[in-house]
């Protein structure tokens, strides 16, 4: 109540509100050296209680000293670092205990007076790890560990993160081999130290560690070493087939011919192979964090969906670790990020993975038309929040939702900058196409926006106008309006396939994308039919706004019982939607909204539909020349 008292005090009549940010005695960072190398230890052999334990020594002269906890998290775009997870602290100087204090307005802030004569504090505390998928994503199982600094650090206070050096050691588990961008210095036993970073790369630098372990050099005799470091639950999941192989050496040949530049001294794919590790695909400079099904390897031709992931994480050292929008440029990693070009870093990235996977043959150029088939549909149909919202306004989802599961996504929307930012982009290069005679595309945006100064990677931050003065270069336009339109719009962008030569359709029968995703989802999807989602388990996941199955009075969170008076079941579901369309009939939902039982008809005749790419051969294929190989 005091607290409350005091800002309310402040605040004052007529007086400018006062934030509890601005409150806060942590000090503002400076653009100056820490004096001494912070030394961080993790041990992370405790794989059944899933904790890391780390120890630090961090130099300190006698005085006031503020530690702080990662906050915003490169990659995250929000202020996700998981204090919850930090216990244990205990501070001493000389072997002896010192009291630390929380900031009262900046819980991932703590205090620390430093005793006279002390040159140092040694930090213990620990990482309490998720134990199930309810407490965050799985960083520690029998066989893995996922190293991430941000979650096992503390740093001072008063610094650019890029001008405190660290020297990280960690502890192993017997037996692990681990993959990293991290250099080694040197190892004893299981235990590993590395040789000292700045603290703003070694947050850049996570692990992958894991009892079954391979290391695969992808550009043999290349100019810079790039390697695919593999972590599984079993020895059978490393087995690759040369065919696989070669087609992931080819992502980073197409990715050199797309920038013709390298912004990293080596870099190091981490790639999980697990359905007990948390899944992720988070980006770094010179390495990229990736998980993917056990049978990814194994089964190569069953297992394409989401095989474009690598290609999307690698793309990031060009767009979003080398050049980034300047707001997320921040000098450490507990001052706020600005998000709002968002739709050109993780935008754009959604456009290369899609097309550098189909030329490198990550996958076919059907496979890639169908899963633009299927991101065109979203926003053709499949966003009813874009009466309300529009893409500029989903790049402050990272803080407004944290991904956080959403009722009605479709119409709430949540970071719809990757997809949305993906249809703009197609649209700007067959712009670039259509203004140039096909002489120049977004192949050559990219080169000169990205692609500069081969071998640097100090970051490289950029503003929207200087995207716009790069595309002038290439093809002078009013480019400020053009994106500014679409990116502040309220309608979906279907331009870009439309003038590459290609039609959106739909028809009852899948793709072979729709299927695969079905598959890979467990549910079945009538979201441009009937307009809702459900498990194959019969549990409404969502119902498209103001569709048929929504104005019915079907709602997420719902389980369906039967189908037309029979058990539920997936194929049941669409038999009935099927024979609404001749016999005029509604489709008759028995459904279970917490205690209470109901009968939902909803009024839909169209039979199924599910996206499809159709070529318009009145057009020149520019979506085709797009996805062919360099």
């Amino acid at each position: 109540m005091l607290a409350s008292a005091l800002l309310a005090a402040l605040a004052g009549v007529g007086a400018t509100a006062v934030r509890a940010d601005d409150l806060s005695t942590v000090p503002a960072p400076q653009d100056v050296a820490f004096d001494g190398v912070l030394k961080v230890t993790v041990d992370a052999t405790d794989l059944d209680r899933r904790i890391f334990r780390v120890h630090e020594t961090v130099p300190a002269k006698p005085g006031p000293l503020t530690l702080l906890f990662p906050e915003w998290i490169p990659g995250h775009h929000s202020p996700s670092g998981p204090i919850d997870q930090f216990a244990g602290l205990i501070v001493t100087a000389g072997g002896k205990r010192i009291e630390w204090k929380r900031d009262e307005y900046n819980v991932y802030a703590f205090h620390i007076d430093v005793p006279a004569g002390a040159t140092s504090v040694d930090v213990e505390f620990q990482t309490l790890t998720p134990q199930d998928t309810r407490g965050g994503r799985i960083v520690m199982t029998p066989d893995i560990v996922n190293v991430q600094w941000n979650q096992v650090s503390l740093y001072p206070a008063g610094y650019r993160a890029d001008r405190i050096q660290v020297e990280p050691t960690v502890k192993f588990p017997a037996g692990f081999q681990f993959g990293t961008a991290l250099e080694q210095a040197s190892k004893s036993g299981d235990t590993v130290t590395f040789k000292a970073i700045d603290y703003d790369n070694l947050v850049d630098s996570p692990i992958f560690a894991g009892r079954y372990f391979k290391r695969v050099d992808l550009d043999p005799n290349g100019r810079s070493p790039v390697h695919l470091n593999i972590v599984a639950d079993s020895a059978k999941s490393l087995e690759i087939k040369p065919e696989a192989l070669d087609i992931h050496r080819k992502l980073v040949q197409q990715m050199d011919k797309l920038y013709g530049a390298r912004h990293y001294n080596h870099y190091d794919f981490l790639l999980a192979l697990t359905d007990k590790l948390g899944g992720i695909g988070l980006e770094h400079h010179r390495s990229s964090e990736n998980s993917a099904s056990p049978n990814y390897f194994t089964e190569w031709d069953k297992s394409w969906v989401g095989r474009d992931l690598l290609a999307h994480e690698y793309n990031h050292s060009w767009d979003g670790k080398y050049r980034r929008g300047a707001d997320l440029a921040t000098p450490n990693f507990n001052v706020p990020m600005g998000d709002s070009l968002l739709w050109v870093y993780e935008g754009q990235t959604q456009f290369w993975g899609n097309v550098v996977a189909a030329r490198s043959g990550l996958l076919s150029q059907d496979q890639a038309r169908d899963m633009l088939a299927f991101v065109a549909a979203t926003y053709d149909k499949g966003r009813p929040g874009l009466a309300w919202r529009n893409i500029q306004d989903t790049t402050n989802d990272p803080t407004i939702a944290q991904r956080r599961p959403l009722s009605y996504r479709n119409y709430s929307m949540s970071e719809d900058y990757y997809s949305g930012g993906q249809m703009i982009w197609l649209d700007v290069d067959t712009k670039l196409r259509e203004l140039t005679k096909n002489k120049r595309s977004l192949d050559d945006f990219a080169k000169a926006f990205f692609g500069m100064k081969d071998g640097d990677w100090k970051v490289n931050p950029y503003t929207f106008e200087e995207v716009v003065s790069t595309l002038n270069g290439i093809a002078p336009y009013d480019w400020a309006k053009y994106l500014r339109d679409r990116v502040d719009g309220h309608k979906g962008d279907l331009e870009g396939i439309e003038r590459g030569g290609w039609k959106l359709v739909y028809n009852d029968k899948p793709s072979e994308a729709s299927k695969a995703i079905e598959a890979r989802r467990h549910y079945v999807d009538l979201t441009y039919s009937a307009g809702f989602a459900v498990s194959s388990k019969g549990d409404i996941a969502d119902v498209r706004w103001d569709g048929p199955a929504f104005n019915a009075g079907l709602a997420p969170g719902m389980h369906i019982v039967a189908v037309n008076n029979k058990e539920f079941d997936g194929d049941a579901l669409k038999d009935a939607v099927t024979a609404a369309k001749t016999d005029k009939a509604p489709i008759e939902l028995l459904v279970k909204n917490f205690d209470q039982y109901k009968t939902i008809r909803i009024d839909y005749h169209d039979g199924l539909k599910y996206p499809h790419l159709e070529r318009d051969k009145s057009k020149p294929d520019w979506l085709g020349e797009l996805y062919k190989a360099k």
